[in-house]
Order: C-alpha cells, then sequence, then structure tokens
C-alpha cells in the first residue's frame, strides 16, 4: 500500500511567489530608467511616452504585491505583453528589455512547474521524513 503524499511545511509556492514579485520590482527599476533616454527616441519625451512608461512602473510594483493572489502570475505575466509593445512604441530598448525579462519569467514558470511536480510526487526535502 502507498503511504499518502505528505504536504510540505512551508509552502514552496510562497517563495516562488516572492521570486515573481522580486522580478517585477527589479523591471519597474528598469522601465523607471528608460525615462532617462526616452527623450532620445522618436518624439522625445511627451506627456503620453512618460505617463505610459510611469503608469507600467507603478503597475509593476502594485503587481509585485499581488502575487499572492490568485490571478497574480497572470497579471504579471499580462504586464510582459505590456513592458513589450509600449516598449516598442516608445522607447525600442525598453522594448528589448521587456522580451527579456519576459524571458526570465518563462523561466520561473518552468522552476514553478518543476517545484509543483515534485510536491505532487512528495520530492521536496521539506516532505521527506
Amino acid at each position: 500500500m502507498t503511504e499518502p503524499v505528505r504536504p510540505p511545511a512551508t509552502d514552496p509556492m510562497k517563495g516562488i511567489r516572492g521570486v515573481f514579485a522580486a522580478t517585477l520590482i527589479l523591471e519597474a527599476i528598469v522601465v523607471l530608467l528608460a525615462l532617462l533616454v526616452l527623450s532620445k527616441f522618436g518624439d522625445g519625451a511627451t506627456p503620453l511616452s512618460t505617463s505610459l512608461v510611469v503608469g507600467v512602473a507603478v503597475l509593476m510594483i502594485v503587481g509585485s504585491g499581488l502575487q499572492r493572489r490568485s490571478w497574480g502570475l497572470t497579471f504579471a505575466l499580462v504586464m510582459q505583453a505590456v513592458t513589450i509593445v509600449v516598449g516598442f512604441v516608445f522607447v525600442p530598448v525598453l522594448g528589448v528589455m521587456g522580451v527579456v525579462f519576459a524571458l526570465v519569467f518563462g523561466a520561473l514558470m518552468l522552476m514553478r512547474r518543476d517545484v509543483a511536480r515534485k510536491m505532487a510526487r512528495g520530492e521536496l526535502p521539506s516532505q521527506q521524513g
């Protein structure tokens, strides 16, 4: 008879959500740094472009606090798409950084999947005992 899988003592997904939140904060910093070069691209630092860049950064900061919600990860992934679009429309370098952060989020999603699979099989160190 197979022994039931014991849940881990601590929630490993809580740590992963923290990594997602921290990544969003780092991305918000990068987005805000785009303001320094915004005047050198296209029409320059227009009120619209400045507002969009600041708005995206603020939404990322808010999104970092929403990672504990069931839809927080979806919000973070949508922010990746928004960053890429706003970046390529106003600051091409920001669009490239949006792609880089989207790849980072992809790698984090793979890590999350791996932890979930190990947790389901009872293979996490905190489940051994």
